[in-house]
């Protein structure tokens, strides 16, 4: 009986424990669009690990400039490598994101199979992060730019008081 009810808590947070977003549709849309094949985490729980995780940028040159989560280093989607990993710790915590988590997705994949244990896909990506209203740095500075991606996928990222950049 105790498995049984072990079985049925784990079951339970399989359907219902997806990472949450403010925005419903937003949340309907990543559901469908994710594959959900690695750990997500949410922008709450990676906001804690600030200092103790190491994020990844899975987003190209040209949208890290924009704007990316402090201290983040850019490993790219399209021009990901190993090579621009091999020297971190394969136990220590990594959030991976993107845009919206598609591309970090994949790229926490692969990381996985070359044996990283502790890998997590930040749902909703640097949209859901500046919709949390949670600071986005040039450099070392803070800035109000995110890059949009295009206006059809910028078009989930709701707090106006940034500005959207598609270049």
């Amino acid at each position: 009986m105790k498995h049984l009810s072990l079985l049925f808590l784990f079951y339970l947070h399989v359907c219902f424990g997806q990472q949450k977003v403010d925005s419903k549709l937003y949340g309907t849309m990543l559901k469908s669009l994710l594959s959900h094949s690695v750990s997500e985490i949410d922008v709450k729980t990676a906001k804690e690990n600030l200092g103790k995780a190491i994020f990844l940028d899975a987003r190209p040159q040209n949208e890290y400039r924009v704007g990316h989560i402090e201290n983040a280093k850019r490993v790219g989607y399209e021009d990901f490598s190993m090579e621009s990993v091999k020297h971190l710790d394969k136990e220590q915590p990594i959030i991976v994101y993107c845009s919206v988590g598609y591309r970090s997705e994949k790229v926490a994949e692969k990381l996985k199979v070359k044996g990283f244990k502790n890998v997590h896909n930040l749902y909703g990506g640097l949209f859901e992060w500046a919709n949390q209203n949670e600071p986005i740095y040039i450099q070392e500075k803070k800035t109000d730019s995110i890059h949009g991606y295009n206006k059809l996928w910028g078009s989930w990222m709701k707090n106006k008081s940034k500005i959207k950049v598609y270049r």
